[in-house]
């Protein structure tokens, strides 16, 4: 038999367990018969999991040792994993493609986000500074990616900025794996709380959410599934009124995140309006209505489009925690509205938001990488 085509998938600053790159790309590739390897820099070691090779290159503390360190350590492994084909993750992996394509390796860049607007939505850089940092970025990127042989895009929006760089780009989203956050909890048994889960900062809403549960005249909690980013805002959400109806988790794994969601009446993704916030796709959001509970969402056109559009949840300004109390307290005390959006957002992933369908897409992308032929 011929040997299975290699894989490796890069990345020096996401976890081994990333849902994107690991559960979702990862695997899929691997039973789809790819031998499949992904190479990190957590620490804990290699491992083999689902068919994935997972090869550690270290740890190394600090942003600065990881982007100047780590990427070569991610370089030299990559070059002796030989692969026939480098799937990178990280901005700062972009000269280690461009390392593997004068190898006459195949490379393909995952932008998650779109890294150019992010950066203007630093203030703390100074304006003059950013738009000089996001321009040089800019050019660098378009250098780069028209080098490799494609570009995977985490939405539809990254994916039209990068179209007009490499033909062969296709947007793979971040949609829920059907079935894996469904809970047998009947909604009669759910108690009077809503969640959010993720990654916890200001840029996300904690603040406002943590006002919201202060003003809230019935008496729900909050489960807070999630680590904070900015020691500061932790300390100040922590002496706000409403951290009293916090229900604090820290991080919890998959089965932890499917237990939250089955407990809860509804999910917060009630993200400020920053530029990279606008046309992005939260996982989160999708994962609330795959679990059959409706998303309080912020009232971006985009995710209004798609809420509204579904009546799955209900949109709100996102820096007004009064409207974010009325929201929650809607929905849990009407469980049986709160149930209906839930069915109607489980359904809307079933047939349209659900990982089976960028699973195609992405396997339709390797196929083309593969064979050398560029996008139709």
């Amino acid at each position: 038999m011929k040997p299975a085509m290699k894989i490796s998938h890069l990345t020096s600053a996401h976890p081994r367990g990333d849902t994107r790159i690991f559960i979702k790309q990862c695997r899929s590739l691997a039973a789809a018969g790819f031998s499949v390897s992904l190479v990190v820099a957590d620490g804990k070691g290699d491992d083999l999991k689902s068919g994935v090779t997972i090869v550690d290159v270290g740890h190394l503390p600090g942003r600065l040792k990881r982007m100047l360190n780590t990427t070569q350590r991610v370089c030299a492994k990559a070059l002796a994993l030989d692969a026939d084909v480098y799937h990178l993750h990280d901005p700062e992996l972009i000269p280690v493609g461009l390392k593997l394509k004068r190898q006459g390796k195949r490379v393909i860049f995952d932008a998650h986000e779109d890294v150019a607007s992010q950066l203007l939505g630093k203030p703390y850089l100074g304006p003059l500074r950013l738009r000089a940092l996001a321009g040089i970025f800019s050019c660098y990127e378009r250098y780069a990616c028209r080098r490799f042989d494609g570009v995977v895009a985490a939405t539809p929006y990254i994916r039209d900025k990068f179209l007009k760089i490499n033909a062969n780009t296709v947007d793979v989203n971040n949609f829920p794996v059907l079935g894996e956050l469904e809970t047998s909890i009947p909604w009669e048994r759910k108690q009077a709380e809503v969640c959010y889960v993720g990654g916890i900062a200001a840029i996300r809403g904690i603040q406002e959410i943590i006002t919201a549960m202060g003003q809230l005249p019935s008496a729900v909690r909050l489960n807070l599934a999630g680590c904070f980013s900015e020691p500061a805002i932790e300390q100040a959400a922590r002496i706000m009124p409403g951290w009293q109806r916090v229900n604090e988790l820290g991080f919890v794994d998959r089965l932890g995140v499917r237990d939250v969601l089955g407990r809860s009446v509804a999910g917060l993704v009630t993200l400020r309006p920053v530029i990279n916030y606008l046309d992005a796709l939260p996982v989160k959001m999708f994962e609330y209505m795959a679990a059959g509970i409706p998303p309080i969402a912020s009232n971006f056109p985009l995710w209004r489009d798609i809420i509204e559009g579904h009546d799955c949840g209900l949109c709100v300004d996102p820096l007004d925690p009064a409207a974010i109390a009325r929201a929650i307290d809607y929905l849990v005390t009407h469980p049986d509205e709160a149930q209906r959006m839930g069915n109607n957002g489980r359904r809307a992933v079933l047939e349209k938001y659900n990982w089976s369908v960028e699973e195609a897409k992405l396997l339709r992308f390797y196929d083309r990488v593969l064979s050398g032929s560029s996008a139709a």
